[in-house]
């Protein structure tokens, strides 16, 4: 009531575009635009970064993209696509359409999603659990980064198996939600045998 329009600077950032920002700093760095100490300040800013106006700070100076802010992953304007099942089992394999947000809802159900060959348009992904007694195995990309800080495990658990993984690849999946009584497991792409 009385309020006007609200400043786009304060609205709060998520992991996934602060991690953004952090890939442009490390591209920067590369091309020379920032020393490595320059680096590691910016970095630490950005991921110390709560509202839009100051994680824009971190790179107003450099020539790299800023954080996907209009559309759906600023703005929420896309229901994520659910997947639901019960007592199941839900695999996705080969070149699907990926959708910005997933939404994993399950009892004693299975879940096998490989994006390695899958047709996905997004920078980032974002994957929320509500899974019981289930499991969720996701096959990514070579390069892709993955942040699982945000699911909230009980008498469960969230390995990611690929050796040398990039901290901040792309594209970037964000999983967050609930996981009980039930594993994540984040793989690479299946290795091909050549001759078969």
């Amino acid at each position: 009531m009385g309020e006007g329009p609200r400043d786009p600077g304060d609205m709060r950032v998520s992991d996934a575009e602060r991690r953004h920002v952090a890939d442009q700093l490390q591209q920067a760095m590369a091309k020379g635009q920032l020393t490595p100490t320059e680096f590691t300040e910016r970095t630490d800013q950005a991921l110390a970064s709560r509202t839009r106006r100051e994680l824009d700070a971190v790179i107003s100076d450099l020539a790299v993209q800023p954080p996907p802010y209009t559309g759906a992953v600023a703005a929420g304007s896309a229901e994520p696509v659910e997947l639901r099942a019960n007592f199941g089992s839900v695999k996705r394999k080969g070149r699907w359409q990926v959708p910005r947000a997933l939404l994993l809802r399950g009892r004693m159900t299975s879940y096998e999603l490989d994006f390695s060959e899958a047709e996905n348009p997004h920078p980032v992904v974002e994957v929320e659990l509500d899974v019981s007694g289930g499991s969720v195995e996701v096959r990514l990309p070579e390069g892709a980064g993955v942040d699982t800080d945000g699911v909230e495990v009980t008498l469960g658990n969230v390995e990611d198996h690929r050796r040398d993984a990039p901290a901040h690849g792309s594209p970037h999946f964000v999983f967050s939600g609930a996981l009980r009584f039930g594993s994540l497991e984040v793989r690479g792409p299946r290795r091909k045998w050549f001759g078969r």
